[in-house]
């Protein structure tokens, strides 16, 4: 049974949710404030967070920011009743695994939800047969989702290690942002590239030396990214 955590401070539509994720055997705890959210995916382990937006004490992009920046690697669903792009793009940027847009049908929403949980498991059946990255003075380790530099722990967000990942186990192997965005985002979020150079500046900032001058994940000029094979 997966157990979800709803922080939605609309009761009906939170008491709804429940409803249906109850009826696909989800066990369902629910917070009304962003706060108290963020403590409770802080401090009890879940397999999914639906975050609503706009929430009182604490707004749920900053609640998904810190949550990301505690190392929780939870999957998060961000609900919004804006269909202004800026809200999407700020959610995938800060670590959102989907979104989806008020007014919604309870069937897509359980749509979402199922799809997150397939590409959990995927991820897990992928892991079991794949082997940790030793690069020099990179160490990628799969099971634990740790990257070390030069013997440093990086802290990165769970799409920050995905990219990572993706590109070092492929050196030389050039991905576009359009390919990089339907892996590691799926098919759902087409038109997003520019949140695929967000993410790879901030993972830069985060693992190379000095990032004008990048050792680890290269550009290949009008066609995309790539990780430096001359470390193998």
């Amino acid at each position: 049974m997966k157990n979800i955590l709803i922080i939605e401070d609309d009761k009906e539509i939170s008491d709804l949710l429940e409803i249906h994720l109850k009826d696909i055997g989800c066990i369902i705890s629910k917070e009304y404030n962003g706060l108290s959210g963020l403590n409770k995916a802080k401090f009890e382990n879940y397999d999914l967070i639906v975050l609503d937006i706009m929430l009182p004490g604490m707004n749920g992009l900053d609640v998904c920011k810190e949550i990301r920046q505690s190392g929780i690697l939870t999957p998060v669903l961000m609900l919004t009743s804006k269909s202004e792009e800026i809200d999407k793009v700020l959610g995938l940027e800060l670590g959102a695994d989907d979104y989806i847009t008020k007014p919604f049908s309870i069937r897509e929403f359980i749509a979402r939800v199922k799809a997150i949980f397939r590409r959990v498991e995927l991820i897990k059946e992928t892991d079991k047969d794949e082997k940790d990255i030793n690069y020099k003075n990179i160490v990628i380790e799969i099971a634990s989702h740790k990257v070390l530099v030069n013997n440093r722990k990086m802290d990165l967000t769970p799409k920050e290690f995905d990219l990572l990942y993706l590109l070092a186990s492929h050196p030389g192997r050039v991905y576009s942002r359009e390919n990089l965005l339907n892996i590691i985002w799926g098919y759902q979020h087409k038109g997003y590239e520019h949140t695929v150079n967000s993410h790879i500046n901030r993972l830069r900032s985060k693992i190379e030396k000095d990032v004008s001058d990048p050792q680890f994940i290269l550009t290949s000029w009008g066609s995309g990214y790539r990780f430096n094979d001359q470390l193998i």
